[in-house]
């Protein structure tokens, strides 16, 4: 393989590309003014690639692409506000991409929950997205029109390990339709297989990332540039790198100038916030990379991701009490990773660079943030931190007394930053109405506080609006979880079934909805811990101390621990354009034949997802319309035991 690592800002000679761009600028004023160019602006798609290939029996609440969302968020941004006489432009001074416009109230007001939306001849930055959610045969013809319709000069893609053979597909069809256009490829599966060294001179590629297969023959060369890591300044910079390079009368991206642009830019500017790489495809199967390490990044400080974005997300766990419609329903994060160490989830701190979160005055912007999201009609908020808070009490109380606060205000007693997002009595009323969940662990309930400490937050939680938790419980059988790092202090002596009953009996306790996920197929699974496992949720469902569950399948993520220990890391097939995805995979969300745990065969897949489709009823998270095949299958009792 080929690489070239390159310094941040390396540029031979800065007085030569400040001299470029001055001229770029006077030739395209000079080209606007005389009417020779309508605008400066060139269109550009930005897509999240989808994990599903159907819609029939997956396992899944359709939410915001909030990954795509908040990686553009400083580029749109910036490039909304330069919108404009080019005279006046600041950030985007040479061509600028589309982004000229936020939605309006009025539009996100009206807008579906589906995620394709018209692009148009003056489109909004929402506008700008496609978000297909399943990729079948209408995606793939929707998009080849999309693409025939606007032709854009820049695509981005963000994607997950799972949705990555799709977003190769997605990028080969650009490339097929718009052959001049420049794919750029992002996410969490590039975030876990494309890394540098701490000295940033050299690159490390997990052998399923996108350049090594790539390299290596096993995918087509259909990406021309991929960012990774905390990516919000890398995008923007990358943006205005290809504005550079492109030429002034087709607008097309010169891509032997995208790496002197894109230094010139960094050597001017410097780096922004945030650890991240940019890796760009130079000649043949060679590429080069940057590793833009800047200063620590605090969340607070980016722009809200929904600031360019309509809401489109609707969870059914969240309804009118009136008239039992579901809700608007806008993502919220105030962390980037959690603070466990599972061996299995691809969102540990461990494997990214550490824990970032709202740092100064957080509760006060994470305040504001949710007026921002009222405002943008927001019915209801699902806080997406995989601890909320990072589990830390004191800031949990703090945030849900002054959102209490709020909530009880009159439109003279709010805060002048506030009253912007809630300028009038029906807006203030939207607040007032909000109902949220988030995210808690057994461990932060019932091991790591006391249960008065835990019922005094819950208490605090349901005050400020709060009916729904969503905790992890992974599995019932003391054999798995001795080896799970969320079973903390296990030296107490108490079983993990029981810690797992005491937190779900408090959250109730409350008058608070609980859901719950489960993960088949860790170390020490065998047959019976997963009919331990399916019996024991069934009783919680059974004693009203569970209202959903999910069934999930281990399935293996470039970065994780699991993935190298079950020697899987040079086996994953994240690349093949024609997988065999069906049934029982396609019940588990990211399950697909060769990527899932090897301690279960096909057959034990079957086994839960028919006892869980049994055992559990209604509660169990699914959208399976024709329930488990009739082998194998058991029923329950009312007490939760299993019978014949």
């Amino acid at each position: 393989m080929s690489f070239a690592m390159h310094r941040a800002g390396d540029v031979a000679d800065l007085d030569a590309f400040q001299e470029l761009r001055k001229k770029r600028r006077a030739e395209l004023s000079d080209d606007l003014n005389s009417g020779r160019v309508e605008g400066r602006y060139f269109p550009l798609l930005s897509v999240l690639a989808p994990v599903m290939t159907q819609s029939e029996g997956e396992i899944t609440y359709p939410g915001d692409p909030m990954a795509l969302y908040a990686a553009l968020s400083v580029a749109t941004h910036k490039a909304v506000h330069d919108a404009g006489p080019l005279e006046k432009a600041q950030h985007y001074t040479d061509v600028a991409p589309q982004w000229t416009a936020f939605p309006s109230n009025e539009y996100r007001a009206t807008v579906s929950d589906l995620g394709f939306r018209s692009y148009g001849p003056n489109p909004n930055t929402d506008q700008t997205v496609f978000d297909p959610r399943v990729w079948d045969e209408s995606a793939r013809i929707k998009w080849i029109l999309l693409l025939r319709e606007v032709q854009p000069r820049v695509v981005l893609i963000s994607s997950v390990s799972p949705a990555h053979r799709y977003a190769l597909e997605i990028a080969a069809l650009v490339k097929s339709e718009v052959p001049n256009a420049y794919v750029i490829l992002g996410g969490r599966h590039v975030d876990e297989t494309v890394t540098a060294t701490p000295d940033g001179r050299r690159l490390v590629l997990k052998p399923s990332s996108t350049v090594a297969v790539i390299q290596e023959g096993k995918a087509p060369r259909v990406i021309d540039a991929l960012v990774s890591g905390e990516a919000y300044y890398a995008v923007d910079s990358l943006m205005r790198a290809l504005a550079l390079a492109m030429d002034l009368d087709q607008r097309w991206v010169n891509r032997d100038q995208v790496l002197p642009c894109l230094q010139g830019i960094l050597a001017e500017e410097g780096t922004g916030p945030g650890k991240s790489l940019v890796i760009l495809a130079a000649e043949g199967q060679t590429f080069c990379g940057i590793a833009l390490n800047g200063p620590t990044l605090d969340l607070a400080t980016l722009p809200a991701p929904y600031e360019a974005f309509a809401i489109r997300s609707r969870f059914p766990i969240f309804t009118d009490p009136a008239s039992g419609d579901v809700l608007r329903t806008a993502h919220f994060m105030v962390s980037n990773a959690c603070p466990y160490r599972c061996n299995f989830c691809s969102e540990s701190a461990q494997i990214g660079n550490g824990l970032i979160r709202f740092r100064d005055d957080a509760v006060s912007r994470a305040l504001t943030r949710v007026c921002e999201y009222v405002s943008y009609d927001a019915k209801a908020l699902f806080f997406d931190d995989s601890i909320f808070w990072s589990g830390r009490y004191r800031d949990i109380a703090e945030f849900c007394e002054e959102l209490a606060r709020l909530r009880a205000s009159d439109l003279s007693e709010l805060d002048p930053w506030l009253s912007r997002f809630l300028p009038d009595e029906e807006a203030l009323e939207r607040l007032r109405s909000l109902q949220w969940g988030a995210q808690l662990t057994i461990d932060t309930l019932v091991a790591l506080h006391t249960p008065e400490a835990s019922s005094g937050i819950l208490e605090k939680m349901r005050d400020a609006g709060c009916n729904y938790i969503y905790i992890g419980i992974e599995s019932m059988s003391t054999q798995v979880m001795n080896g799970v790092h969320k079973n903390l202090r296990r030296e107490e002596g108490r079983p993990w079934r029981d810690k797992v009953r005491e937190a779900a009996a408090l959250v109730k306790s409350h008058g608070i909805r609980l859901g719950t996920s489960v993960l088949f197929g860790l170390d020490g699974e065998t047959r019976s811990s997963i009919d331990e496992t399916i019996c024991e949720i069934g009783r919680l469902i059974d004693d009203k101390l569970v209202d959903l569950a999910s069934p999930n399948i281990l399935t293996y993520h470039p970065a994780t621990p699991i993935t190298r220990q079950h020697n899987m890391h040079e086996r994953l097939d994240y690349h093949s354009p024609r997988i065999d995805n069906r049934k029982p995979y396609t019940y588990f969300e990211e399950a697909f034949p060769g990527v899932v745990s090897v301690i279960l065969t096909e057959d034990d897949i079957w086994h839960i997802h028919n006892n869980t489709h049994r055992l559990w009823g209604d509660a169990r998270n699914d959208q399976s319309p024709d329930g488990p095949r009739d082998e194998d299958a058991v029923s329950v009792t009312p007490s939760g035991k299993f019978s014949a």
